[in-house]
């Protein structure tokens, strides 16, 4: 599903990661692992298309297609999700307005026909559903007055909706209290068709999660076993 190619990563002129080398195959739940500042963030949101990381060597092939050059945008239709540690908070958009044009950019990319709208309620209702969202949470703006365990929710619901081959979470364990985090572990395990990669400094979490692969990252670079 994804794989890393000699990759080095630049943030203006300081070298973050170095020659990294990646394999996900497809179905994985794979587990990228490393001490604060080794990497392992700058990597994901290198992955998602962040334009303010360089990539000044190597090449990132998702699905087979060589998405180097692809902007975010792209890369998020393509089917590449990422689930950061820090959200913004976008005043005076709507959660559901969100879901909705977001489906509908997913609908019209994959498909070229218009979102079908009974088929958009239908499923936010059962994703909905499956996370105990209440329904007025969804006429709110995103993110703003929400907890850290509610923030997690609510991207959980985008994860639900919009179904994406890759799905990269970054410390999704942090701030969310034992029962979200199992909600979070009963969510990846329902999306068999989703192949994840997910940091987390915390075993307990890790544990729910059963990752059938384990990368560590140190320095920038992958760690050799």
């Amino acid at each position: 599903m994804l794989e890393i190619k000699n990759l080095t990563v630049h943030f203006g002129d300081q070298e973050l990661l170095s020659d990294i080398n990646l394999h996900v195959k497809t179905g994985e739940r794979h587990l990228l692992a490393g001490h604060n500042g080794s990497g392992k963030s700058t990597l994901a949101q290198t992955i998602a298309g962040a334009p303010e990381y360089t990539i000044t060597s190597g090449k990132i092939i998702f699905n087979g297609r060589d998405i180097t050059d692809e902007n975010a945008t792209t890369r998020a239709l393509l089917g590449i999700f990422l689930g950061a540690q820090h959200v913004p908070e976008i005043a005076g958009l709507t959660v559901v307005s969100f879901l909705k044009h977001s489906c509908a950019a997913h609908a019209h990319f994959n498909t070229g026909r218009e979102l079908a709208m009974g088929d958009f309620l239908q499923s936010l209702e059962s994703a909905r559903e499956q996370l105990n969202i209440p329904r007025e949470w969804l006429n709110r703006s995103i993110n703003v007055g929400f907890s850290g365990g509610e923030r997690k929710r609510i991207m959980l619901l985008r994860l639900l909706m919009t179904q994406p081959k890759q799905a990269i979470l970054d410390e999704p364990d942090s701030g969310a209290d034992t029962e979200t985090q199992q909600l979070i572990a009963h969510t990846i395990a329902s999306m068999p068709d989703t192949t994840f990669l997910f940091i987390s400094h915390q075993s307990a979490f890790t544990d729910m999660i059963a990752p059938t692969t384990t990368t560590t990252l140190s320095g920038g670079k992958i760690m050799i076993k």
